[in-house]
């Protein structure tokens, strides 16, 4: 237990939490809580065009939904706040100021014509268009002159001509050659400041022990290592995690299906499934276990046992995982969510408002979810129902000659029954002696017909919950 471990999850609230950015968040909380550490959410919204009260409201309702909940962050406050980056402008110009007295920095005059002019003339030579570092060469009364003349203006870092190597917990020594960075700007001419600078400075005041994030962060960690060394800070640990990749083996996105948490919660996953599939995306305990509750997860979890390599999202093993954690739910807590399913899907339809119903068609389903939307489906083969096959085995299990005059018979066993078990049982087996069916025939065909498919639920149990006349009616059809 460290509980000097301080993390940060800090996404742009630009759109929505996407699985990838849940994973990123999932790892963060998961090393706090084993380590007894610090788990701080920080919204980076310096980009005002594309960042919305709307889209941070859906990250912050999203992680609340997983239950990765933060100690310190915009809601909640705390002492290194705030936690918000456009609320934070002044403490990044106050670090520029640091770096501008200490030489670390310096402004830089150059209009965007002097720089183009610049690049051309490095390529023409066959040099690194980086900056050529002329204003670096301008004395204080040049400097001062500018400034009155309010001559638009950047802050350039000046870039120590020396190798950097980050040790990174997953990927190891990860070199960065001098020649690769030219001086870059922290500060832009409208006083703006630029994603790396913000992120060093934030991650300093905030006290930022362990970064852990995706690797496509990865090229922006040498500007930050120059950064920290020029504020006088220490490095955080870094770990930069794999991407996630779909069934295809190409990075993850909407052409492989859901991409984002609050889509998953719509379609009916469970919060606890989602966080035992994610947590099992790029990290194992090493072995083969599969299922973990969140508290387990906390005290298994070490960056250290993070792969490398990148993780495959396969969307069938996370049902697979959802259906086992539906089916581990209490059955009075599973029937209250179902009950919730079936009143948004189906409006007007009395028999939802129904506990009793819905604790028969819980007991009759629960078996056969593989997300909680599967309900509405099971749902409509109840309430409405189809006359016509869905399917080709289906549409050949009503061909055999016998079948039309067994269904007639059943029409007339069901409609004198006694609508229980028993009743259905005996309705059963009266029209089939009567017609010379058997065996699966006996029932294959009347699931078909009211339900379209050969497969589902307990049969018997489905005809209590259609109800008599509309059994009969689907009969008759």
């Amino acid at each position: 237990m460290n509980p000097k471990v301080r993390v940060r999850f800090a996404p742009s609230p630009t759109g929505y939490l996407h699985v990838g950015g849940a994973r990123t968040a999932l790892f963060n909380w998961l090393f706090a809580r084993g380590q007894g550490g610090t788990f701080i959410l920080r919204v980076e919204d310096t980009d005002l065009e594309r960042s919305t009260p709307e889209a941070e409201a859906g990250l912050l309702r999203d992680l609340q939904w997983l239950g990765l909940n933060c100690d310190e962050g915009p809601l909640n406050g705390g002492p290194h706040g705030p936690y918000r980056q456009s609320e934070r402008r002044s403490k990044y110009h106050e670090a520029a100021e640091t770096l501008l007295k200490s030489g670390a920095a310096y402004y830089c005059f150059c209009s965007e014509e002097d720089l183009e002019k610049k690049r051309q003339e490095a390529e023409a030579a066959h040099r690194s268009p980086h900056y050529d570092g002329t204003c670096l060469k301008l004395s204080a009364a040049e400097i001062q002159q500018k400034i009155a003349a309010n001559v638009p203006k950047v802050v350039r870092v000046k870039v120590p001509q020396k190798d950097y190597v980050l040790n990174d917990v997953i990927r190891g020594n990860v070199e960065f050659k001098a020649e690769t960075l030219g001086d870059f700007i922290i500060l832009r001419s409208n006083g703006m400041p630029v994603y790396n600078f913000c992120v060093v400075v934030d991650d300093a005041d905030m006290e930022i022990t362990h970064v852990i994030r995706a690797e496509e962060h990865l090229p922006n960690t040498h500007r930050q290592m120059i950064l920290y060394e020029a504020l006088g800070k220490p490095f955080p640990i870094f770990a930069h995690v794999s991407l996630i990749l779909g069934a295809d083996k190409t990075k993850l996105s909407k052409r492989h299906g859901a991409t984002s948490v609050g889509q998953y919660a719509e379609d009916g996953y469970l919060p606890d499934a989602m966080i035992n599939y994610l947590a099992l995306l790029g990290w194992n305990e090493g072995n083969d276990r599969e299922v973990y509750t969140i508290t387990e997860l906390a005290k298994s979890f070490s960056l250290e046992r993070i792969t490398s390599s990148p993780a495959v999202f396969d969307q069938t093993k996370l049902r697979w995982m959802n259906g086992n954690y539906i089916r581990a739910l209490p059955i009075e807590e599973l029937e209250k969510l179902l009950q919730k399913k079936l009143e948004s899907a189906f409006p007007t339809e009395a028999r939802v408002k129904d506990l009793s119903f819905i604790k028969k068609f819980t007991v009759l389903i629960h078996s056969h979810l593989g997300t909680l939307n599967d309900s509405i489906n099971e749902a409509k083969v109840i309430f409405a129902g189809t006359s016509e096959p869905l399917d080709e085995e289906a549409r050949q299990t009503l061909l055999p000659p016998e079948i039309g005059p067994y269904l007639a018979e059943l029409v007339k066993q069901f409609s004198a029954a006694e609508w229980t078990r028993d009743g259905f049982n005996a309705a059963i087996k009266a029209a089939g002696k009567a017609t010379g069916v058997k065996g699966k025939n006996l029932y294959m065909p009347l699931r078909v017909k009211l339900t379209g498919t050969c497969h589902g639920p307990d049969l018997v149990g489905l005809l209590e919950l259609i109800g008599k006349d509309e059994v009969v009616t689907r009969l008759a059809v």
